[in-house]
């Protein structure tokens, strides 16, 4: 009896044993999967188009878009001159010529982030990609550059809604990208970033006020004021993409109705148009494309 109970004990201590180790295994696959980044292969970047940067742990990986959001540049009225001014910054990275980095600024729902889903459109065929990294997400920066600086595609580095308040990280990580740092920044990559802000970070009355000219009539902004410029002068493009009067706003409405070729009375359509802009508070392009949708909608369902 005292043997087999020792027996049973022993085989219930191997057992116990082997459950520990079997749940130390699963941890250890567990945080390797969190921590371990897993770099994307030259065939992932011809399959996919677009990627998105995914934090995961003190790192991170690239995940690919599998059906990004298309665009058509044309769709894009209003704003052509900032658009082709765009088009041509990108062609010449695309042809390995000198480029700037890019800063599209302006009211909301001007067609900033679309004009860069557009680019996509146009350009994937002659191998362009995005990689879209939030802001908080900056700080990782370094670590994207790393993982694509040798892939043999041109990719743009895309932040969107791009703003900083005082003191928020990933500032200073997307000045080193953009000029800055000691090492050279890839010529695969271009930064293209939106913000309704042109200086990215707002400024104080106080800091204007140390805004002096010297004696020989050279304007010098004072250190606080510097610093926060010093960000979006990196970017050698800036771009405008101002509001809409209400005629380029109408013109907006008139080209998707077209597209969808819609046979509507001129008069109704316009005064259904303004209402529409009226009750948003709005005359963007977003609030023209929303008011189509809602037409078409409307009609199909009679």
């Amino acid at each position: 009896m005292a043997r087999l109970s020792f027996k049973l004990s022993l085989q219930w201590s191997f057992m116990n044993c082997f459950s520990r180790i079997n749940r130390l295994f699963d941890l250890c696959l567990l945080w390797l999967e969190r921590n371990v980044t897993s770099k994307l292969t030259q065939e992932d970047f011809e399959r996919n188009h677009a990627f998105r940067w995914e934090p995961q742990g003190g790192g991170g990986r690239l995940i690919p878009i599998t059906q990004p959001l298309a665009f058509d540049l044309a769709d894009l009225v209003g704003v052509e001159k900032a658009v082709q001014r765009l088009v041509a910054n990108t062609e010449q990275f695309l042809h390995g010529l000198p480029f700037n980095h890019v800063l599209l600024y302006g009211e909301r729902g001007t067609g900033k982030s679309s004009a860069v889903r557009g680019l996509l459109n146009r350009y994937a065929d002659q191998d362009l990609r995005v990689i879209e990294v939030h802001k908080v997400d900056l700080a990782n920066v370094a670590n994207v550059l790393i993982e694509i600086r040798e892939e043999p595609f041109s990719f743009i580095l895309f932040c969107d809604d791009l703003s900083f308040d005082e003191g928020e990280s990933g500032y200073r990580e997307l000045k080193a990208a953009l000029e800055g740092s000691l090492e050279a920044p890839p010529s695969n990559v271009c930064i293209i970033a939106t913000s309704n802000r042109r200086h990215l970070i707002p400024q104080r009355k106080s800091e204007n006020l140390a805004v002096h000219v010297d004696e020989d009539g050279d304007l010098h902004p004072g250190e606080a004021l510097e610093e926060k410029l010093a960000l979006s002068d990196r970017f050698g493009l800036a771009l405008g993409f101002y509001s809409f009067n209400q005629e380029t706003y109408l013109s907006i409405v008139r080209h998707y109705v077209d597209k969808v070729q819609l046979d509507l009375n001129p008069e109704k359509l316009r005064q259904e148009a303004l209402k529409w802009a009226l009750d948003r508070s709005s005359r963007s392009g977003r609030t023209a494309k929303q008011f189509v949708d809602d037409l078409v909608g409307r009609n199909a369902l009679g």
